[in-house]
């Protein structure tokens, strides 16, 4: 008698985590077009230099982006003055002066101006500091966000574009956000971007879409930098194999005329 019970009952509980799994699941992100898909692909220095401006002016305030040295910046289309630039608007620990002292008479840290060798400058001291302004949360370090899924910089775009309300019913947990592309649609960013957050300079409406996309696209240039020099080498291959298959060709016929 107990057996038909307990196959009722496990159907039951495997139903119900089913339909618990389908309320809780993140929506595919949509299938973007990017000019660095392909093999002849590249990315947009328009776009990337914008996406900085985001994640500068945006994204910093939380984020670290700490793979990333200024002198980076150089293949964005910045000149090295302009690198000086940016890179002298951030301090850094000075290290010890030449009587050794790594504070001021105050207790404050020693710091410099920061050199395009320099990392880009976390927005924490430490993890403790990080935890304590974000409610017990790190926020992930964004060198390799682009790269920490299948669909990439399709996937940050719909998590920048995802937010709305939750549907009724749905109880958020406190300081959550609902965001329809994110596992278990619950994320505790709220919102980072807002139409004319920024200002561009170059044309562009500064709309969430459009402002997703361009971080995106310079994210996926931090996570990669070195994507564009591979198509090249890879092409270069590609034409080398080409050539001496040809030759490789024409050298067996050249061996094998006299013999047929």
């Amino acid at each position: 008698m107990m057996r038909p019970f307990l196959s009722f009952t496990l159907a039951a509980l495997l139903a119900s985590s089913a339909a618990l799994a389908a309320e809780s699941e993140a929506l595919p992100p949509p299938d973007l077009e990017w000019s660095f898909e392909g093999p002849l692909g590249l990315y947009d220095r328009d776009a990337m230099r914008r996406g900085l401006k985001i994640y500068r002016e945006v994204c910093a305030s939380c984020h670290s982006i700490g793979l990333l040295r200024y002198r980076d910046l150089r293949a964005l289309g910045y000149t090295e003055s302009e690198v000086k630039e940016i890179a002298g608007q951030y301090e850094v620990p000075a290290g010890p002066d030449p009587a050794g002292n790594t504070v001021d008479a105050s207790g404050n840290l020693l710091t410099r101006p920061a050199t395009p060798a320099d990392a880009f400058v976390a927005p924490f001291a430490n993890a403790n500091a990080a935890k304590a302004a974000n409610n017990g949360k790190v926020p992930p370090d964004l060198s390799l966000i682009a790269k920490s899924r299948i669909s990439g910089p399709d996937y940050l775009v719909a998590l920048l574009t995802g937010y709305g309300e939750p549907p009724a019913g749905t109880e958020l947990a406190p300081g959550a956000s609902y965001n329809l592309y994110f596992p278990g649609h619950q994320i505790a960013m709220p919102p980072p971007l807002s139409p004319g957050q920024v200002q561009y300079e170059d044309g562009p409406e500064a709309t969430v879409a459009q402002m997703s996309t361009d971080v995106s696209h310079f994210l996926m240039w931090a996570a990669e930098p070195k994507l564009e020099e591979r198509k090249n080498l890879g092409l270069k291959v590609m034409g080398y194999l080409a050539v001496l298959f040809v030759l490789m060709i024409a050298v067996k016929r050249r061996v094998w005329r006299d013999v047929h």
